[in-house]
Formats: structure tokens, C-alpha cells, sequence
């Protein structure tokens, strides 16, 4: 018999930065202190979804409640600037 799981669906910003050839580190601006890394992006993506499960447990653990984004807008901005 299968039971029935209710899941709620948590949505998060993840930046990849890539570090020359060791591939990609990744953190998740929303939770602070969470950096994972991969060897390429496939890997990076997998672990940062990881990481986010794995926090989530701590979190539920010490009874805290695991933010959620309701909305973000991003933009990259370039600038100069007089050197």
C-alpha cells in the first residue's frame, strides 16, 4: 500500500562561480553557509540539491523553519569604472 506523502516545494536562487579548471563551487544566497562543489555543472547542480536536503534536515532538527523565496528578481549589472 502506498502511502500518502505530502510535499511542499521550496524554490532557490543557486549561484555557480566557476573556479579555473577545478570546475564549480555553489551557494545558495538564501541559506548562508552553504557551499558545495562540483567537478562540472551537471555534478554542481546535483550537489547543491543535495546540500539544500541536507539542510533542510539540520534545519528541521533544531526546529527552525526553512525559507522559502516568494520572488526575486535578478539582474547582472556591468559597470565601468575609471581605473
Amino acid at each position: 500500500m502506498l502511502k500518502n506523502i505530502s510535499k511542499k516545494f521550496y524554490s532557490y536562487t543557486i549561484n555557480y562561480e566557476e573556479i579555473s579548471e577545478c570546475g564549480y563551487q555553489v551557494t545558495v544566497p538564501l541559506l548562508p553557509g552553504l557551499i558545495t562543489y562540483g567537478r562540472n555543472f551537471e555534478e554542481a547542480k546535483k550537489m547543491a540539491k543535495d546540500a539544500i536536503k541536507c539542510h533542510f534536515e539540520a534545519m528541521q532538527k533544531d526546529k527552525e523553519k526553512m525559507p522559502n523565496e516568494i520572488s526575486l528578481l535578478q539582474e547582472k549589472l556591468t559597470i565601468s569604472l575609471p581605473v
